[in-house]
């Protein structure tokens, strides 16, 4: 029981909403806008998905204490150091979960096509180098970047191709014995998913950079030169207010081009407890506890985006 325990606070399994809410929205998005759902490839996408996040946060936590320049971090508040873990035992768990999800990554490119294989490589890179190598790129200003668009598009898009792919918004066919490649693609069908993610990607962003504002001192004792060491926590927190609120706004573009149906403005519900939140993190930035609203911001905003695509697709039904 404690081993289990001490596993999932290696993979920080509380964390994984982050990429649940991707998935969800982009299964919601693919039934109201494009009309398209294929179950067996959702769940194993789905199963995929959640183990290649626990490999990539076992490797960030990995990472954190062996690079770390606090031994105060190192004992009391990295879970590798504060359980005694074994770091041999550590490793031997990632690649086991990276082996699971290179095997299910095959079987749904093979399923779905060669973009799927493409894609997952994209985002796998982007996820394991995130924290790992000599310079990883969440000790980078780009942090903030990299997360928001990994999980919030690149979740969102492959959700949405494996589940159109009888009628697909982009697609890669090669021929090898010719020697050639095709990719085609719905240009407005492209729009539609760049938009629909963008709230996604903000507030994803929006954890990263609430992190990297409250951890900031520590950061720099551990030379991790993230986005607000360069720009200042004030700006930081301005910048972090800015992309919560933007999230909004494309909702709004969404609906104005026909992206999303009038159910969409579901999502409104959620701004009053919203903007409570954006007000009582500025207020509490650097305390430990400002994170949490973060957390809580990305929760209600995508839980209430969930319910409003669901709302939609109700109101096709009617």
């Amino acid at each position: 029981m404690k081993r289990l325990k001490v596993f999932l606070e290696v993979v920080e399994i509380k964390t994984k909403v982050a990429s649940l809410f991707p998935f969800l929205i982009g299964l919601l998005f693919s039934v109201s806008y494009f009309k398209s759902v294929n179950w067996r490839n959702s769940v194993l996408f789905f199963t995929g998905m959640i183990i290649f996040d626990m490999a990539t946060t076992a490797i960030n936590n990995t990472m954190d204490y062996k690079k770390a320049k606090s031994d105060l971090y190192r004992q009391t508040q990295n879970v590798i150091g504060r359980e005694n873990v074994s770091e041999s035992a550590v490793t031997n768990m990632i690649f086991a979960m990276l082996g699971i999800t290179l095997l299910i990554g095959l079987l749904l490119s093979w399923l779905t096509g060669w973009l799927m294989l493409i894609m997952g490589a994209i985002v796998c890179f982007i996820g394991i180098f995130y924290t790992f190598g000599p310079v990883p790129l969440s000790r980078m200003p780009l942090g903030e970047i990299f997360s928001g668009f990994t999980m919030g598009l690149g979740i969102f898009a492959i959700t949405v191709y494996i589940n159109t792919v009888n009628n697909p918004v982009f697609y890669l066919d090669i021929d090898f014995v010719r020697g050639i490649f095709y990719l085609s693609g719905k240009l407005y069908g492209i729009l539609a998913i760049l938009i629909a993610a963008m709230p996604l990607v903000l507030t994803i962003s929006n954890i990263m950079l609430a992190n990297n504002l409250r951890d900031l001192e520590m950061d720099i004792k551990n030379h991790r030169y993230t986005l607000v060491y360069f720009i200042g926590r004030e700006h930081g927190i301005l910048l972090f207010q800015s992309l919560m609120y933007a999230a909004y706004v494309f909702i709004l573009a969404g609906l104005l081009l026909g992206i999303f149906q009038w159910p969409i403005l579901w999502i409104f519900v959620s701004f009053p407890k919203v903007r409570k939140n954006t007000t009582e993190f500025t207020k509490k930035v650097p305390l430990p506890s400002s994170f949490g609203y973060a957390i809580k911001n990305m929760a209600c905003f995508n839980l209430n985006y969930a319910i409003a695509l669901v709302l939609s697709i109700l109101w096709q039904m009617v």
